[in-house]
């Protein structure tokens, strides 16, 4: 088959046929590879595009140095991927390889000019298949019928239902889970955020803890998974960020701590799961006023920490609170009209005095709902 969609048509671009004018000058194949190829075939714009060829790198080189193309950031030549760059766009081609040897974190390889073999080395069915830049597919394994079937173990993007997993595929992981511990923090935890914000990551992260897995990839062992699937069940249509829903997870702050260890992951990306252990239970609606966002809009005001009402917000998703959040959403820091000026024009000179009236006009404020005046303000210094 041909593929003739928008989607690839827009990845065809001036860059990329100088590109293929280079490979085809010197007799060598140049193809769409991986995920790319996936996505494109699902109607979807790919955010990378990788490209594949029977050129070895130094063969590569030799082409682009010859044409007068730029080469930049050839960290990964020794796997066999030189990047070149044309009309301000980055081409990342890799030659054709086997896997000679590997641990699990690194590989030897064997370069080749078989297509086949390159692609039995690549995860998933639906992984292996190349594009021709004429649209032509070129599929091994055939990764496009099961890419219609949503037959995938890359469940939580592609698969319609959970739960259709091969049973020997799941033996298998549950054999060679303790391999996990051997790959890197870093490049776990960019797989298992895409896999959280997916279409079935509850269902995902229950088969993980059955499969024993959470001990190797930085998860507590003893994770809370009924809470997890409730708060992912209420918070799956409100966009939340992977955090949120591992937050779940979590009994303890220590547990988050051998979590950062293992995966690496930012300091917000900490500092939000923390908070969210933290309050869950302790930041939470009034039962006087339930529809009312004071309890929140105090919290955030008396942080002054300028992403305290982003974490907020993600508190709300956590605590299936739909219509505070939409409030949240719109509500932004009232700016507090009193300053230290104001004081001193009326006596208050030491700093001491200036801090402790200041701390309470702020009270005052924030019980009016942040709704009075810097006169009425000042009233109350004055008497």
């Amino acid at each position: 088959m041909k593929l003739k969609t928008s989607e690839f048509q827009s990845v065809i671009s001036e860059g990329l046929n100088g590109l293929a004018e280079v490979f085809e000058k010197h007799q060598h194949e140049l193809r769409i590879a991986g995920g790319a190829v996936r996505d494109l075939l699902s109607g979807t714009q790919p955010e990378d595009v990788d490209f594949a060829t029977t050129a070895t790198p130094e063969e590569m080189k030799r082409m682009f140095q010859k044409a007068g193309i730029r080469m930049i950031n050839n960290r990964g030549e020794q796997h066999g991927t030189i990047t070149a760059r044309l009309h301000n766009e980055n081409f990342e081609v890799t030659t054709l390889r086997v896997d000679v040897q590997t641990d699990g974190r690194h590989a030897e390889v064997e370069f080749t000019t078989d297509w086949q073999r390159d692609a039995e080395r690549r995860d998933l069915t639906i992984n292996s298949m190349f594009l021709g830049l004429d649209g032509t597919l070129y599929d091994y394994f055939h990764g496009y019928e099961d890419l219609q079937n949503r037959k995938v173990r890359f469940y939580g993007r592609v698969a319609l239902q959970p739960g259709g997993h091969e049973a020997e595929t799941l033996d298998a992981i549950r054999e060679n889970g303790r391999g996990l511990a051997a790959i890197s923090g870093e490049r776990i935890w960019t797989e298992l955020k895409k896999m959280v914000v997916g279409g079935h990551a509850a269902h995902l992260l229950e088969l993980m803890y059955s499969l024993d897995l959470a001990q190797y990839i930085g998860l507590p062992p003893d994770g809370n998974v009924e809470e997890m699937k409730r708060v992912w069940r209420t918070a799956k249509d409100h966009s939340p960020k992977p955090m949120t829903i591992l937050a779940a997870l979590f009994r303890r702050p220590e547990e988050v701590e051998k979590m950062d260890l293992r995966l690496k992951v930012s300091r917000e990306e900490k500092t939000l799961v923390l908070f969210l252990v933290k309050y869950r239970r302790e930041l939470c609606k009034s039962e006087d006023d339930p529809d009312s966002l004071k309890p929140f809009t105090d919290f955030i005001f008396d942080s002054r920490e300028l992403d305290t009402q982003s974490k907020v917000c993600e508190l709300l998703k956590y605590q299936d609170e739909g219509k505070l959040l939409a409030k949240l959403r719109v509500w932004s820091v009232p700016r507090f009209p009193v300053s230290g000026h104001d004081l001193r024009r009326l006596g208050v000179t030491t700093g001491k005095e200036i801090g402790a009236t200041l701390q309470e006009l702020r009270d005052i404020w924030k019980n009016s709902r942040y709704q009075m005046d810097k006169d009425e303000l000042l009233s109350h210094v004055k008497s």
